[in-house]
């Protein structure tokens, strides 16, 4: 993990001090807004972080919850900052559902902030999986990788998890919210089946993933595919020149068709790769965008959870599965 500085560990002391004293206040004004508990209409409010997990909170919970996602479609949660409005929207939830596992690294303090206060909160990745089935992290040791819901079989525990935190929190609809996660869990096994089913498409000396960050290795080991990011797990580190130039080498060697941009990463690391793989004279393509970190926007294939998932095997299998180009001036799909 990265080390800090006296100076840079007193700002740190500062900005956590200073977030503290807004949770107190927007808790007193939340307070003074509403009464605790549920919404006016009887339904229990939720707050989640990103897309995905907004997704799960409405698939299990269905109309007995009232979901409020803080981060929209493209929406990069390892660099995203809690807003004023977003503190004020967890303070006045009867549960916040985040993932964890570092994922929103920069919305770590608020969260503690909230659990001191009392406020119930789940961060879903880490405390739905135990850690044998974790991948650990390639950057930090002793941290785990946080894109669990990558492996449709995986994202199976995480309803059933989330059905455990509402019926703790509304214990009349205790079973309702069980056989929701039941049914939701039961589409997921058979997304899971139609997801091997589409690898097939690949041959296997070409299931080799680029992405533009590490956010797809579970997605490989549930899959098949050997998964190579530019970036780490994180997209809050930068790649260098030296990241790129060894990407390149071995895409050019093995002769891989296509590599993939990510709807919240920029794509000007993955086309740095793809030029410096056409000046090794090999024509790799762009296959398509991938949906990574955020869901696509809503009412498109990819703004629910299973059409995200299907969308990325088909774009995956699709570009994998074309021929490669063998010169350097080949057209990169879009």
């Amino acid at each position: 993990m990265p080390s800090f500085s006296p100076r840079t560990d007193r700002c740190r002391l500062v900005v956590a001090t200073l977030l503290a004293v807004l949770v107190a206040c927007i808790f007193v004004l939340a307070g003074c807004a509403t009464e605790a508990g549920t919404d006016a209409d009887g339904r229990v409010r939720v707050v989640a972080t990103t897309s995905i997990l907004a997704d799960l909170a409405e698939n299990v919970g269905g109309n007995a919850v009232r979901v409020d996602g803080l981060m929209g479609p493209g929406v990069d949660p390892h660099l995203y900052k809690a807003s004023e409005g977003d503190v004020t929207a967890m303070a006045s939830a009867d549960l916040i559902v985040y993932n964890g596992l570092d994922l929103e690294g920069k919305m770590t303090s608020v969260f503690a902030e909230m659990k001191r206060r009392g406020q119930p909160t789940t961060a879903l990745a880490a405390d739905a999986f135990p850690d044998s089935m974790l991948l650990s992290s390639p950057d930090y040791a002793g941290n785990f990788d946080p894109h669990v819901w990558m492996d449709a079989e995986l994202w199976t525990r995480a309803a059933e998890h989330l059905a455990d935190q509402l019926a703790r929190i509304d214990t009349a609809r205790a079973d309702a919210y069980r056989k929701r996660a039941a049914t939701y869990a039961d589409s997921l096994r058979r997304l899971d089946e139609a997801l091997h089913a589409m690898v097939q498409r690949v041959p296997q000396d070409k299931r080799v993933l680029i992405t533009s960050h590490d956010a797809f290795r579970y997605f490989g080991r549930a899959y098949g595919f050997d998964v190579r990011g530019l970036q780490g797990i994180s997209t809050a580190t930068e790649a260098g020149t030296a990241d790129v130039q060894n990407l390149a080498s071995f895409v050019a060697e093995r002769r891989i068709p296509a590599i993939f941009v990510e709807s919240s990463v920029p794509r000007r690391g993955i086309e740095a790769v793809r030029e410096a793989v056409r000046a090794k004279g090999f024509g790799v393509a762009i296959g398509g965008t991938l949906y990574g970190d955020a869901l696509g926007s809503p009412g498109t294939p990819a703004g629910t959870y299973t059409g995200m998932l299907r969308s990325n095997m088909s774009t995956v299998t699709t570009g994998l599965a074309a021929a490669p180009v063998a010169n350097a001036d080949a057209t990169a799909r879009p």
